[in-house]
């Protein structure tokens, strides 16, 4: 049965409304790095897939699925059998896809090699120390 979309404060994220993304902290490469494409990276809208369509139509499981941001694409992820979302990637190279995953909320850019969280509040809403 398909889920909703997960939403997202105020309407950001649906309808093409960009979400404040920022760079996860990631132990394994330097601090600092950034990330152009995470400005125009929003989330599904409307139901949900359940599937990757390259697996089934293979007969293939798959473990967790990705949505292309710049297409709406949906594919597996890099532990399953197609690793179907790479390989949209790499067909395409639109650069980055959100988990669908219920128990996930980040995204992934592939040219920058970083993971994205969502932001708890807007860059420019935040209070600045002094």
């Amino acid at each position: 049965m398909p889920h909703a979309a997960r939403s997202a404060p105020d309407g950001a994220g649906s309808e093409g409304v960009p979400l404040v993304w920022r760079v996860a902290p990631d132990g394994g490469r330097p601090a600092g790095r950034t990330c152009d494409h995470a400005r125009a990276v929003t989330l599904p809208t409307g139901e949900e897939p359940q599937a990757c369509r390259e697996c089934v139509e293979r007969g293939w499981d798959w473990v967790r699925l990705r949505w292309c941001a710049s297409c709406g694409h949906v594919g597996c992820c890099d532990s399953s059998r197609g690793g179907h979302a790479y390989a949209h990637h790499a067909a395409t190279e639109h650069p980055v896809v959100v988990s669908l995953a219920r128990d996930e909320d980040w995204a992934w850019c592939f040219p920058d090699e970083l993971f994205l969280v969502r932001a708890a509040e807007p860059e420019a809403d935040r209070p600045r120390g002094g």
